[in-house]
């Protein structure tokens, strides 16, 4: 079980590291960007990677649980 959780922490590094920053031209010095929290929906393969992310999170989050017992 070990394993799987070191494998599942894995894919869930690589997967966060692959998100688009959804505050990537957003700057504290600058100022920012006023359409920065606009609702903006995702399509394709973001909602695919984001998707995984929130399994990948979940399944790592039981795992833990789990392994602490």
């Amino acid at each position: 079980m070990l394993t799987i959780l070191m494998i599942i922490s894995v894919l869930l590094i690589v997967i966060v590291l692959l998100q688009s920053g959804k505050a990537e031209s957003a700057s504290i010095i600058q100022g920012g960007n006023s359409d920065l929290f606009v609702n903006r929906k995702e399509r394709g393969g973001e909602l695919f990677i984001t998707r995984l992310t929130y399994i990948l999170g979940f399944t790592f989050f039981v795992l833990c649980i789990l392994l602490d017992m």
